[in-house]
């Protein structure tokens, strides 16, 4: 049985729509994606190295195996994904206005990850390394961080966060002292701020 895998190099796909479609043997690099839509679709074991997806969108894409290395998202809805089951050596991101609502990303190393201006409610950063990831403008409202690596991560303009010192590592990771709040959330405080 022969594995005949489909490269695509330097492409771009604009307003392709691949709901409810299965991809299989595909191997993307260097491509761009623009207004595609991905919902209920199946890209189980396929790979993107260095390509890009804009204003698309992942609702309930089932990725298990699929490889993202280097993948930047700007803009793009991104609603109950399991990015845990996606390919762990290829497992690399940037999420730029994005919202990652419902997905979960446990047990993954994050390490690095940016995540500028998303929206980021109800996703799952359990037993994930987030080291040095850094969480810009973003609103963290229902995230569940248990168990999760967050040395040296930086929280300083994001909000709604509440992150439990006791069962998080958090040496080293940055907060706003007008958000600190965030912190303490399990001990039910009432925090006064004085003009």
């Amino acid at each position: 049985m022969t594995n005949d895998i489909k490269t695509h190099e330097s492409k771009t796909f604009t307003n392709v729509d691949y709901t409810e479609k299965t991809l299989r043997d595909r191997e993307f690099y260097k491509c761009i994606f623009i207004g595609c839509n991905f919902t209920k679709s199946d890209l189980i074991g396929n790979s993107f190295e260095d390509c890009t997806f804009e204003t698309c969108n992942f609702s309930m894409t089932n990725i298990k195996g699929a490889g993202f290395r280097n993948a930047e998202f700007k803009e793009c809805k991104i609603i109950g994904v399991d990015f845990s089951e996606c390919n762990k050596f290829q497992f690399s991101f940037t999420f730029y206005k994005s919202s990652l609502e419902y997905c979960t990303f446990f047990g993954t190393k994050l390490l690095k990850t940016k995540f500028a201006k998303c929206s980021l409610k109800e996703t799952d950063f359990s037993e994930v390394n987030l080291s040095s990831s850094v969480f810009s403008e973003c609103d963290l409202s229902g995230t569940i961080f248990s168990n999760t690596i967050l040395e040296k991560t930086d929280f300083r303009t994001a909000i709604n966060y509440s992150i439990d010192p006791d069962s998080n590592k958090l040496k080293n990771a940055k907060f706003s002292g007008f958000n600190l709040e965030g912190l303490l959330h399990k001990h039910k405080l009432d925090i006064e701020y004085n003009q």
